[in-house]
């Protein structure tokens, strides 16, 4: 402060107007210096941490730098206020001083909320880790701790300020109720979000579909109040979160297999080479190197219709794949056509058998 004093004594002769824009202009420099020493600083550090797989370190000082950008220009800007002396005796002085403290909570409240996004986006990353954190489980711990933060930063702002927390929770436990019945619905969606956190009957990225509901597609998003759901037709679908505590969800994406479930009807004419057919489709599926051997398989003769002698196949495949799946089902009914053609067997279609009665006898019986 004894510099400063001895700096103020030279730019006296300056007056009052021109030794403000000189304490301008220095703090100006100085702010500026430290702002590209600070960016310099980072970008240093940023390379040496780019060449490791820590995610801690890469996350902290991408976190860092507008913070820290912010709390340096606010600083530059408070300490010309003060060195100036303009405002020493301004009734607005001490006010501007829980401004900068505020501003200053703030930027820490900003550093770490920005340092829990960036973690959470990197646990999921193959290149930080060998196994990275699931999608649904990281959003959820980073959605929960940056609400921590949000709500200690709010809770300090006003312990400085002056506000009693005692008298705000007694007012918030009267006004909570009536909040409570205004925003049922709210808080329903909000408690469906947590139980689909803890109970995870899906996640991002799965195919989800409801018996109940008109409800099918890919999850995109999984928030507090509703989860987005892209369908196959790529139209997005919002559903309240407390939907799905009333709803059955079927999770195809974790089927451990696909299932081929087809009936084939052959000639009556053809019905000498089912037994022949049938053995030779289950030795097709026995050996087809998509076909999961280890799971139920059923090739039998299985009814006889108007028309037609039917046997089913009953089979699963290996890959849950949809496009892949289909691709193997084709093979495999193809070449159940080509076994029922090498056994000199046809598929049957609807035929009709007229039967006619002698007609020299009818003509006879007539005359």
């Amino acid at each position: 402060m004894d510099q400063i004093g001895s700096f103020d004594s030279v730019l006296s002769w300056l007056g009052t107007d021109g030794r403000w824009l000189a304490y301008v202009a220095g703090v100006a420099l100085v702010a500026m210096t430290t702002s590209f020493i600070l960016n310099r600083i980072i970008h240093h550090f940023e390379v040496r941490a780019q060449a490791t797989s820590n995610p801690w370190d890469d996350a902290l000082l991408s976190a860092l730098k507008r913070p820290a950008q912010l709390l340096i220009w606010v600083s530059a800007i408070w300490w010309t206020i003060k060195m100036s002396g303009v405002l020493d005796n301004h009734p607005d002085f001490e006010v501007l001083g829980r401004v900068y403290d505020l501003i200053a909570v703030f930027s820490i409240t900003w550093f770490v909320y920005r340092f829990i996004h960036e973690m959470e986006n990197r646990l999921q990353d193959k290149a930080y880790l060998r196994k990275p954190v699931d999608q649904t489980t990281a959003v959820a711990i980073g959605k929960v701790l940056r609400a921590v933060v949000v709500l200690a930063a709010v809770v300090a702002v006003m312990q400085y300020l002056g506000y009693s927390m005692s008298g705000i929770l007694a007012v918030g436990g009267v006004g909570g109720l009536a909040i409570g019945f205004a925003a049922q619905d709210l808080l329903a969606n909000f408690f469906g979000a947590l139980m689909i956190y803890m109970d995870r009957p899906f996640k991002i990225g799965d195919w989800i579909r409801s018996p109940d509901r008109e409800i099918e597609g890919t999850v995109e998003n999984i928030g507090w109040r509703i989860t987005t759901i892209r369908t196959f037709d790529k139209r997005p679908l919002y559903v309240p979160n407390s939907v799905f505590s009333k709803i059955t969800v079927e999770n195809p994406s974790r089927m451990t297999n696909r299932r081929i479930y087809e009936t084939f009807g052959v000639r009556y004419a053809d019905m000498n080479k089912v037994a022949m057919i049938v053995e030779e489709v289950r030795a097709m599926l026995v050996e087809h190197e998509e076909i999961d051997a280890n799971q139920t398989m059923i090739v039998n003769l299985v009814s006889f219709g108007d028309s037609t002698v039917n046997f089913f196949v009953y089979t699963f495949t290996k890959t849950t794949d949809w496009v892949r799946f289909h691709a193997i089902k084709q093979d495999i009914m193809l070449k159940i056509s080509a076994i029922i053609e090498g056994q000199g067997g046809e598929f049957a279609f609807p035929t009709q058998t007229l039967h006619l009665a002698d007609i020299d006898k009818l003509v006879k019986e007539v005359n």
